[in-house]
């Protein structure tokens, strides 16, 4: 494989796209449709054709999935491509029995480039890569030697969770904050470790012994497991969470809504919950109201992730036949491929992470990768 390259994504473009409901074939697997554009029977004329296959969490999760699914719609925009079988689609898996058969299909259609969208999807991209060597693959957050028909693409999440941190740190009115993670791996390995470092190095800024509370749904598509476990956290004094555990987060924003609604303007200052989102701005999920009526938001802040980005500038360099098979390709915070939204931080809290940011990309932090 090709040494690993840094690329800058101008992730917040992609920050930015309005957030998507469920659509198209979402429930159905294994194949795709042309609800969104093409000819009568699906397929269109373009010059190149790209599906996504999901994990579990779907296009709809507010979160990994939809940021890639959202930058290949943003790719069919940009090069004037419909939606449908010789165009784009995206293919969703509602079980982890589904990858392959699903990777398969997207095949069997004839998509040019396919995308595992997740490092859950790593065998089953290897394993079609090495039946399918004139299709071109894509694996986010996992690496696939040895093939140049596979481009990998990788992010430094602990560097975005670091900044996450410090925003929980910043925050806490209890000294103790929580993580929730989906499965356990390498890939939220990342998301943990850098959160507790950031906590550990603002605490000590700010003179504070602030402890983290590291717990898994063992799933990416859980809700109830996420509500949960942000009740337990809750309740045992922990007032900001930050999640990196896909569609199980939305039940982690359910049980901050429920906490913060019975709370009236007056409590907000001591009794307040909070949650920073990930991979994608995740403020419409804070929005509630108080139980006298305040309009008001718990989403703290978001960490952000090019995955729908790195989608977009793959599937363009392959469009122009520069397919960047057999390379590593690592999106990190010194390029702009990872980040934190302000959200509802304090001033202190903004100042911190700025200066946390820079020291990262100074070098002067060397923000682990496993907890």
């Amino acid at each position: 494989m090709k040494k690993a390259k840094l690329f800058s994504l101008g992730i917040v473009a992609v920050a930015g796209l309005t957030l998507l409901g469920a659509c198209g074939n979402g429930g159905k697997s294994g194949s795709t449709d042309s609800t969104g554009g093409g000819s009568a029977d699906g397929k269109t004329d373009a010059a190149h054709s790209v599906a996504i296959v999901t994990d579990i969490g779907g296009v709809d999760d507010r979160s990994f999935n939809q940021s890639a699914w959202e930058g290949l719609q943003a790719w069919g925009k940009q090069h004037d491509i419909a939606r449908g079988v010789g165009g784009y689609d995206y293919i969703q898996s509602n079980e982890a029995s589904e990858y392959t058969t699903n990777v398969n299909g997207a095949v069997q259609n004839g998509f040019k480039t396919i995308f595992g969208v997740g490092y859950l999807l790593k065998d089953s991209i290897e394993e079609a890569a090495a039946q399918n060597p004139d299709t071109q693959f894509g694996i986010i957050d996992d690496v696939i030697e040895g093939k140049d028909n596979v481009v990998s693409a990788t992010f430094k999440d602990n560097e975005a969770a670091y900044l996450a941190g410090f925003a929980a740190a910043y925050t806490t009115k209890t000294n103790k904050v929580g993580f929730i993670g989906g499965e356990e791996g390498v890939v939220i390995d990342r998301f943990e470790a850098g959160f507790i470092k950031g906590v550990e190095d603002a605490a000590k800024a700010l003179g504070k012994d602030i402890k983290v509370d590291p717990q898994y749904a063992a799933s990416f598509g859980d809700p109830a497991k996420g509500k949960a476990l942000a009740a337990s956290m809750y309740q045992g004094g922990v007032d900001v969470i930050f999640h990196a555990s896909g569609g199980t987060g939305a039940g982690v924003f359910q049980e901050a809504k429920a906490i913060n609604e019975q709370l009236n303007e007056a409590d907000l200052a001591d009794k307040k919950v909070w949650v920073i989102g990930v991979d994608s701005d995740q403020q419409d999920e804070g929005a509630y109201k108080t139980k006298d009526g305040k309009e008001d938001n718990f989403t703290l802040a978001s960490t952000l992730k090019g995955v729908g980005a790195a989608v977009q500038d793959i599937s363009t360099r392959a469009l122009e036949d520069k397919f960047p098979g057999g390379e590593h390709i690592v999106y990190g915070l010194k390029d702009g491929g990872v980040d934190i939204t302000e959200g509802y931080l304090s001033d202190d809290a903004k100042a911190a992470i700025e200066t946390a940011k820079q020291d990262v990309i100074d070098g002067k932090v060397e923000v682990p990768e496993k907890p």
